[in-house]
């Protein structure tokens, strides 16, 4: 039997590449508790270690002791992959987790090679290895309205998080850096917001064609026009998705937030360093 993938909610995987691909998704936890004034409020948690080694446990009985690939988001994120790694006691040798580092569609494109790749009978550590060299060539960034969602998660590193109430008035943009969210850049508006991610990510990119999803918070039309300004200046051969973000994740970016993942075809040359102390 193939090489099990599985991956948590955090990485938004479209229904049809989860069925496509047989990908195990196990779900985050999103709950709702009132306010101090009345008001609903969304929090997170993260799946625990009982859960995870149920599921595993699963997923080794239709692997037929092939083995367990498990990829979830950024340990600075979600106490999920610390419980992953515990309940990985239980399958010494057949279960292999990684901290992707990460959130969004880069995570899911990590399962995503190394579902590809266990359906044509890789083993599990070509598996690991083709979802490290995915998660090395990856970046995320995210654009908010507003980082007072963000603030209250915690989800920031420190020095933004001190920064976010001077930039009420504009429309930053983040980046995932060893898995804590950092200020890449601040505009005043939108469209100037548009401008300044498409040439990060086209000065990354280097001519060569790259994987871009775009997960969006609210209507398409934002994400749609973002899309586009991609395609007329990435080079031919890059790949597009534009889906919804996932309520755990967009519980803490808030209304008309949008991730942007990209794959690039080459890594940077510190990001596999970086990469292998994330693995387990």
């Amino acid at each position: 039997m193939p090489v099990r993938v599985v991956t948590d909610s955090s990485a938004g995987l479209p229904a049809d590449v989860i069925a496509q691909l047989d990908i195990t998704v196990l779900d985050l936890h999103v709950m709702d508790a009132e306010g101090k004034d009345g008001a609903v409020e969304h929090s997170t948690s993260g799946l625990s270690a009982l859960e995870l080694a149920a599921a595993l446990g699963r997923q080794m009985e239709r692997s037929g002791d092939d083995g367990v690939l498990a990829l979830h988001l950024s340990r600075e994120f979600s106490s999920t992959w610390s419980a992953a790694v515990t309940a990985s006691g239980v399958f010494p040798d057949t279960v292999r987790v990684i901290d992707s580092g990460t959130a969004g569609m880069v995570l899911g494109a990590a399962a995503m090679a190394a579902a590809k790749l266990a359906q044509d009978g890789a083993d599990l550590q070509e598996c690991y290895d083709a979802a490290l060299d995915t998660l090395s060539r990856g970046r995320t960034w995210v654009y908010v309205h507003s980082m007072e969602e963000l603030r209250k998660s915690g989800r920031m590193s420190t020095a933004t998080a001190l920064l976010s109430t001077a930039l009420l008035a504009t429309k930053p943009i983040m980046a995932i850096e060893d898995g804590k969210l950092e200020l890449v850049g601040k505009t005043r508006t939108q469209t100037k917001a548009f401008t300044k991610v498409v040439e990060l990510v086209q000065e990354r990119a280097q001519s060569q064609p790259c994987f871009v999803a775009i997960q969006h918070s609210g209507p398409a039309d934002a994400a749609e026009e973002l899309r586009y300004l991609f395609e007329q200046v990435l080079a031919e051969g890059s790949t597009f998705m534009v889906l919804p973000l996932t309520e755990v994740v967009a519980v803490h970016t808030g209304a008309g937030a949008l991730g942007i993942s990209v794959v690039f075809s080459t890594p940077p040359n510190e990001a596999v360093k970086k990469r292998n102390k994330l693995a387990f």
